[in-house]
């Protein structure tokens, strides 16, 4: 539904979160199922999913990226083996840790971390501007002034999106530019010409050879070669 090259992406991160799950006995993304049960216990409490839709962020992800990033990025994800601990995780909470981190991401992929990072860090901040914009009260006519009161917002992140969200928190935020998909380049069009191509003629391949096969064995069946003899026989006759 959302495209080869953004499907075979998200198998790839369902790799590294099965991998990461192995490793520490917890799904990524804890935090968000705690922050659901919570809200659940607060009366008159909304829940919102505040970040952009995945299928837009994998689309722009993959556009921004060259066919040799691409490769680079699917084989680093497929043979990613490292051990991962709790000491780990928890040395990703220092901030100076997280930020180097983060530091060597925007070195070897930058158009990745814009696109993954920094566009979703706008995303975000744009959203939780809009949560915590203040509440009308209800007036009882329309000659009574308007009356508001502060929302009470909780806003729950990635630790990586924090220092994003607080340069972005005090700046006119527009989201339309980045909820958009880039048309694919040529030769994004050129590689998935050749791969359904090679896909579809391997299938094709495969049918013919075993199609092939399946008549061999069945005329070499003696019933076949029987029923065959007789039917040369019967014009003779």
């Amino acid at each position: 539904q959302n495209g080869v090259m953004s499907g075979l992406m998200q198998m790839l991160l369902l790799k590294v979160s099965a991998h990461i799950t192995e490793q520490l006995g917890m799904a990524p993304g804890g935090e968000f199922r705690e922050a659901f049960k919570e809200a659940s216990k607060v009366p008159f409490c909304k829940f919102h999913l505040g970040d952009r839709p995945i299928p837009v962020t994998f689309k722009r992800a993959i556009a921004a990226l060259s066919f040799w990033q691409k490769v680079k990025l699917a084989w680093g994800l497929c043979f990613l083996s490292d051990p991962i601990s709790k000491d780990d995780v928890e040395k990703c909470k220092q901030k100076d840790l997280l930020e180097q981190m983060m530091a060597e991401m925007i070195g070897e992929f930058p158009d990745l971390h814009r696109t993954i990072v920094s566009e979703r860090d706008v995303y975000l901040t744009y959203m939780l501007k809009q949560a915590a914009k203040q509440i009308e009260l209800p007036r009882a006519s329309e000659n009574e002034p308007r009356k508001y009161i502060p929302a009470v917002v909780v806003g729950v992140v990635g630790m990586g999106h924090v220092p994003g969200i607080e340069k972005n928190w005090n700046s006119d935020l527009k989201i339309q530019e980045i909820m958009s998909v880039p048309p694919p380049s040529t030769s994004s069009k050129i590689f998935k010409f050749v791969l359904k191509a090679t896909v579809f003629g391997l299938l094709g391949y495969g049918c013919y050879r075993i199609g092939h096969r399946t008549v061999q064995f069945v005329l070499s069946m003696p019933a076949t070669q029987s029923y065959l003899q007789r039917l040369t026989e019967v014009p003779q006759q």
